[in-house]
Parts: structure tokens; sequence; C-alpha cells
């Protein structure tokens, strides 16, 4: 077996300052552990440059660097990325684990051929890492263990021979490895610091000393012993939340975490071969603000159809948030899927030049996003021969029950019915199957022809088709349809009137051909 580690060493610090770009942080930023004294645990480039280190009391630091921001460590949030990057792992590899705190395991054998050999492979995980706002090394052994060895000794050439391994971890300090603090703390006493000096002692006093777990990890690492580890299986349901490293209290500043979290939510949906439909973004404010019962702000969207491209995603998303506006002060997004549906992969093309281009948003979504759901609709058919019920209006917010009744230029108005005639017709599922041909466009009610039908001569181009239903309802209709053209050149769509008899009815104008 193969095993890559991916250690994320500033994973601590990396969970907020992934939601802004590069280039956004410029004053001093450290995450601090809490508690009544509380440390540095991690700080970025500019902390450092300001004299700020690891381990350092907050009030040495703050004497340092008075503007300096501060975030309390996050451990959920550190657990979550460790998540998001195993899923995007499972790209390359079915099997990926948690090493927690800090680090994702996955066995890379079976891949290094599909993609093309180690040197292709490799490059790619760390990338996976860093291009989510982590920061990531790589190391690569036989067996697990031993990778999370030198991943943590910072050990960057590939070892794949077992026979390599006891040479290869001999120097290592032994307090890389997941040993209790009393146990190290016994090994150092004895003058025992390294791997290759805890191997060379008695196997049974080493574990009558230190307990049979020590020497179960080194045979472990050297994969003298079975390294069994529990692989990482995607959650069904997704919602990540990305802190911030200060409070933003403008949209456009979400704009670079949301885009991260959205990438986070197109890894997730590929791994499980589905497609959003509804998705939800919340924006959650300082605590002091939600202590006074504000809630946090949500923007919700469906998509018109199964979606998991970033940006696809990403571009509706952008336009509702860019119709938000904050009550106060943003410390964190959260974004949840609300609906997926099954989604099949996309074939890859056979020359580079095959593959697609730019993701094109649907206009329709688009409109959703700057108007929002309840002012954009779409048609749906309807098992209904007579024309003002053969459609119905469909939005996403309506999407959990009936389609409502149409009432737009594409229908007619018409009266109220029973009650038990709407719920006859909100309760058809089936589409209605029409071979005759249809105007796109109805009149909102039927305008009598009369004297102007007489006039001047009407050419009947198509028809007749004869609708004759609704006698269980109250709204019986009993009509001969033409397609016809006007004397002006229209091609329009009447029909004549049989409610009282035979040829003896009324002529009406109910559409008009595009």
């Amino acid at each position: 077996m193969l095993w890559a580690c991916l250690l994320l060493p500033s994973l601590p610090l990396d969970v907020f300052a992934r939601a802004l770009a590069p280039d956004s942080i410029g004053r001093p930023f450290v995450v601090a552990s809490g508690g009544h004294y509380p440390r540095v645990v991690a700080a970025n480039a500019g902390a450092r440059a300001a004299g700020i280190r690891r381990d350092q009391l907050i009030s040495a630091a703050l004497a340092l660097a008075p503007d300096v921001a501060m975030r309390d460590r996050d451990l959920a949030a550190e657990d979550a990325a460790l998540a998001e990057v195993a899923t995007a792992l499972l790209a390359f590899t079915p099997n990926a684990s948690l090493a927690r705190p800090d680090a994702v395991l996955a066995e890379i054998e079976g891949s290094v051929r599909l993609f093309g050999g180690l040197q292709r492979l490799l490059p790619q995980l760390p990338a996976q890492a860093r291009s989510r706002g982590y920061g990531a090394m790589l190391a690569l052994a036989p067996t697990s263990t031993a990778a999370l060895l030198l991943a943590r000794a910072g050990h960057s050439l590939p070892v794949q021979d077992h026979a390599a391994l006891p040479a290869t971890l001999a120097p290592l300090s032994l307090a890389l490895l997941d040993f209790d603090v009393d146990t190290l703390a016994g090994l150092k006493a004895a003058g025992i610091t390294t791997f290759g000096a805890a191997r060379g002692l008695p196997r049974a006093g080493l574990a009558r000393r230190f307990g049979q777990s020590v020497v179960d990890t080194l045979d472990r690492a050297l994969g003298l012993a079975p390294d069994p580890r529990e692989p990482y299986v995607p959650p069904p349901h997704f919602e990540r939340r990305l802190p911030l490293p200060s409070p933003v209290d403008s949209v456009e500043a979400l704009g670079f975490g949301v885009n991260r979290l959205v990438n986070d939510f197109a890894s997730w949906l590929l791994m499980r071969g589905l497609g959003a439909v509804r998705m939800s973004l919340s924006l959650v404010h300082e605590r002091y603000v939600r202590e006074r019962g504000t809630p946090p702000t949500v923007a919700t969207f469906a998509l018109g159809a199964p979606a998991r491209a970033p940006a696809h995603l990403h571009a509706v998303l952008r336009e509702r948030l860019a119709r938000v506006a904050l009550p106060a002060p943003v410390e964190a997004i959260v974004l949840t899927s609300d609906e997926t549906a099954p989604l099949a992969s996309r074939n890859l093309g056979l020359l580079p030049e095959d593959e697609a281009g730019t993701v094109v948003v649907p206009l329709v979504e688009r409109l959703r996003s700057r108007l929002g759901d309840h002012a954009v609709a779409t048609l749906a058919a309807q098992a209904e021969h007579r024309p003002e019920y053969a459609a119905s209006e469909t939005s996403p917010a309506l999407s959990q029950r009936a389609p409502s009744r149409m009432r737009t230029a594409g229908a007619p108005a018409r009266p109220s019915r029973s009650r038990n005639a709407k719920a006859a017709t909100r309760n058809t599922k089936a589409p209605a199957v029409i071979g005759a041909p249809r105007p796109i466009w109805l009149l909102d009610e039927a305008r009598p022809l009369g004297v102007v039908f007489e006039a001047k001569p009407w050419i009947l181009r198509d028809g007749p088709e004869r609708i004759e239903s609704g006698w269980w309802d109250g709204r019986d209709c009993r009509r001969d349809y033409f397609v016809a053209e006007t004397p002006q050149g229209e091609i329009v769509w009447i029909y004549r009137d049989h409610r009282y008899g035979t040829d003896d009815g009324e002529w009406f104008l109910h559409g008009v051909f595009a």
C-alpha cells in the first residue's frame, strides 16, 4: 500500500483567514487559546512581523501590536475543515481518513496509474487544500502512521519501499507520535527521544513499562502490524460554517468567503453524485446582536435544474447576496443544502479543446436571484383540454405544494369554481398531450368577432378542432377551434361557440400566434 498524508500546519489560523482574499488581511491577526490566561495559538505574517510568537500571552501580543485582530480558536471549524479536505481528496482515491487534529490520510496506490504516475498525482493533492485556503504539506510512505510521522517532521521526499522505513524513521522525534505526556516524559527521562532509540529497546520491557500501545504504534509505523484507518464518508447533508477573521458590515466583503463555501459545496456534491436544487446562505451576526434577539440573515435560492458547477452556484448566490441588507456586522457565513437530486457526471473530452468553457447561468435563475422567487414563475402543462385551464404557474416558492392558477398573459382569467373542481384541477399531475397547434399568447378574455369577422374575408388555415369538456364542474364548453389568417395577415386562433346548438354560435378570438 502507499499512503499520502496531507498535513495542515496552520489550520487554526486558516479556518479564519481563508474567508478573505490574501491581499485583504493587512493588519496582524492571531488565534487565541481562550481561558483566563489566553495564549497565541497561531499568528499570521503581519503578527509575526510585529514580534508576536506562538504560546505568547495575549497581553504581550497586545503590547506589541495594539491593533491586532483576534479570534478564539474554533475546534469545530478545524474539524469541519479536515472533513472538507478529505472530501476533496476523494476525487483521487476511494479511501481517505481523518487524522485529527490537523491531517488527512489517503491511500493512493490504486490511483497512481489512473492519474499518470506519482509525478502528476502528488502535486494535485496539496493543491486541493491550498485552493481552499489551507496551507498544506505532503508526505508519502507505505504505511499511514509512517506517512503521518514524516509529514509532521517536514520530510517531503517520498518513501515507497518498506525496507527504507527503519532508517528513515530512526532519527525522528517521538514527540511527533500520538503518545501521551507521561509516556513521552518517561521515555525522555530514560534518554529515549527518537524513533530508532525506542525501537532498539526490548519489546517486552517497553510494553511492560509504557504499555502495549507504544509497541503497537512502532510496529504499525514500520508495517509490522496492521494499521487500519476508518474511511471518511461525506455526510448526507451539507452544512458548512465559515468564521470570519473580524466582523464584516458590507455585503461586498463577503463575496470571497461565499466563493470558498461554494467550492466546498461543489466538492461534496461531486463526491455524492448529486446536484443542488435548493440552498440557503445564512449570515450570522455578532454575538451581542444575537443576544438581543436579531436572527441570522438568510438568503435562499432554488435552481431550475440540479447543478453543481462552482461557477454556476457562485453566480446565482452572488446575485442574491447583492440584494441583502445587513442589519448588523457578520461574523460567520453558513451554507446549507436544503434539497438535492441525483446528477450524472459530465464526460471529459478526448482533446483539451473539447473541455467545456465558462458555465452559463440560465436567464431564469439570474432573474430569480435579482428579483426573488415569487417574482419569476414558469408555466407547467396540465391534463386539461380547455385552454384557460391547460397551464398553471409554478415557482420555487410553490414547489412544495400544488401549482397555483396562472394569471399571466399566457392564459386567460377564469371565474372561480367550486372547491371540489379546484381540488380536482390542482391534483392533476399528468401533462397534457396536445397535437393540434396552440398559440403562445392567449387573450385575457376571448373577444367576440361579430361584425368585424363578417366585414372582410378571413382565411381558415387549420381546423376545426373540437374541444368539448367541463360538464362536471359547471364550466361546460363546446367549441370548434380554427387557425385563421386575418385580412391584415395575422395568424390567430379563433373558435365558434356551440354551447346552445350546432353551427349557429358566435365567433371569438382567443389567441395570437407569434
